[in-house]
């Protein structure tokens, strides 16, 4: 009701004209079909719960600018919706026409303050071994032909087919025989995909084919068996975790280990600022988070909301990234770069390459002791490092070998070109500062979006198969987490009171300290 009354409404029809066809019959209304998805997240309602409060609801019907009287639609409609808005990147369009609005009201600006952070997505497949896996894939793709071309199927499935696969796989911890049982059925996997031309296979017989690839191949004498270790079975990055879910896939970091996908999340952090909005959500594979940052920037660039300062952790930050991000969109990034990974650095003993000055326009590097360095090498395979070597003459005789190099030849030291070189110990030398410590501290605030996604709104769990369709869910749900925080406006958050103890302390001028208290 506060998005009717001080906006207008986020959506107009007009700006969905072109995800419809010109011909046909008259649709719902593509602005108050996005406005009641919206709210569904909002409030994490099903399909059918959101279409009866439509029906229902004085305050829905508000929202949607609909008559009272008006009966709304059916439930399927949203399913439909929603296929529509995860194709061509529809549901950035939709967000960033969200902000748009936002924007025009003047409650967001560009060029300010924002932070980034990712967390867990589980897809919404059940965890398979390798053979219930197989045997999913195979029933599933019968259950596709079954509906799409059930012809191919006469001369193939049998008795013995209709034993193996007819209800969905449920194994025991330790079933029987699975060795034997993983070989029938990959062979019952390859006479099915003979059985179905290229031109006729649906996704499900697709991901049978790579499941196929990935787990099974064919020996020098023509036999089809399981892949072993030694064979090279693909990374959890590229491996197929459930065939009704092919995007997803297997992820460690740290201890964390899930199967599905990743969200980042950015939002405005302005000290000035009355409430912090969801500028970006991206919904990516199991991906590092440098390979985000770059899609980010550019929709963030797109949305004309681009930061002036971008806070994010070290998962995020490289030298690279630091020098690319000022360079083309003239964003600072503020985080951590990473310690060097050498031993001196992590045993906190010996000459780690910052004791060592290089000095780039004599191409020479000079070492604690004085010794200066006899090769100055930019071969391209180690592009864009640069190496500096000593002589075996310089380290033999020196006696700080053992705290400069383990190894039996001299001392190499790798370092970036004099712009990243420069710029990455600019941002060590920052880090000590305690206005950056200050002004990094900001970042720690992305953490309360991050669980408000997961545990107020279930983010952390697809409602559905797919990468497009987790993204459209994640986009809606952010969307619903602006307008919260835009209506929270009207009556603003009230510092906690003190207790009578506090008081007693006070009036006695006894020192207590606490975070939230201001003045103090």
């Amino acid at each position: 009701m506060w998005v009717r009354d001080h906006l207008d409404g986020l959506w107009d029809d007009e700006d969905f004209v072109s995800w419809y066809p010109r011909d046909g019959r008259p649709g719902l209304s593509p602005a108050q079909l996005a406005t009641v998805c919206v709210l569904q997240f909002l409030l994490n309602l099903s399909d059918r719960q959101a279409v009866e409060a439509v029906r229902c609801r004085i305050d829905f019907k508000y929202a949607l600018a609909m008559d009272l009287d008006d009966p709304g639609f059916h439930h399927s409609v949203l399913t439909d919706f929603r296929d529509r808005l995860g194709r061509d990147n529809r549901a950035d369009q939709l967000l960033s026409l969200a902000l748009d609005r936002i924007r025009e009201a003047g409650m967001i600006k560009e060029r300010g303050r924002q932070r980034t952070d990712s967390t867990q997505v589980l897809a919404a497949a059940r965890e398979l071994t390798r053979l219930e896996l197989v045997l999913e894939a195979v029933r599933a793709a019968l259950e596709e032909a079954s509906r799409d071309t059930p012809d191919v199927l006469d001369d193939l499935v049998d008795a013995d087919w209709a034993t193996r696969y007819g209800r969905p796989v449920r194994l025991p911890a330790q079933p029987s025989h699975p060795v034997t049982r993983l070989k029938q059925a990959g062979a019952d996997a390859c006479q099915l995909l003979q059985c179905l031309p290229a031109r006729r296979r649906g996704p499900r017989a697709e991901a049978l084919r790579q499941i196929m690839v990935q787990n099974f191949l064919v020996d020098a004498r023509g036999i089809l068996r399981p892949r072993t270790e030694k064979d090279g079975r693909p990374t959890g990055a590229v491996r197929i975790i459930s065939p009704y879910d092919p995007d997803a896939r297997r992820a460690i970091r740290g201890n964390t280990r899930w199967n599905g996908y990743l969200v980042h999340v950015t939002e405005t952090c302005d000290a000035d600022a009355r409430v912090n909005l969801i500028t970006d959500i991206a919904t990516t594979s199991p991906i590092r988070d440098t390979q985000a940052l770059p899609g980010i920037h550019t929709r963030l660039h797109t949305r004309q909301l681009l930061p002036a300062q971008h806070l994010v952790d070290g998962g995020y930050i490289s030298t690279a990234l630091l020098n690319d991000s000022a360079r083309d969109h003239r964003v600072q990034l503020v985080g951590p770069v990473k310690a060097s990974g050498a031993w001196q650095k992590k045993e906190q003993t010996g000459y780690t390459r910052d004791d060592f000055t290089i000095d780039f326009d004599r191409r020479q590097v000079t070492c604690p002791n004085g010794q200066t360095s006899t090769t100055w090498l930019e071969a391209p395979a180690m592009a864009p490092y640069t190496a500096a070597r000593f002589a075996s003459r310089q380290c033999d005789p020196c006696p700080d070998r053992p705290a400069c190099t383990r190894g039996k030849s001299a001392r190499t030291v790798n370092f970036l070109p004099r712009h990243l070189h420069e710029l990455q110990a600019g941002n060590r030398t920052d880090q000590q500062d305690p206005r950056w410590k200050r002004l990094y501290a900001t970042r720690s605030g992305v953490e309360g979006t991050i669980c408000e996604l997961v545990n107020a709104h279930q983010a952390r769990r697809s409602r559905y198969h797919g990468h497009r369709k987790t993204h459209v869910q994640h986009i809606l749900t952010g969307i619903a987490i602006n307008l919260e925080r835009l209506a929270s406006r009207a009556h603003p958050h009230r510092p906690r009171g003190l207790t009578a103890f506090q008081r007693y302390l006070d009036s006695r001028d006894l020192t207590w300290e606490c975070w939230w208290r201001q003045g103090k």
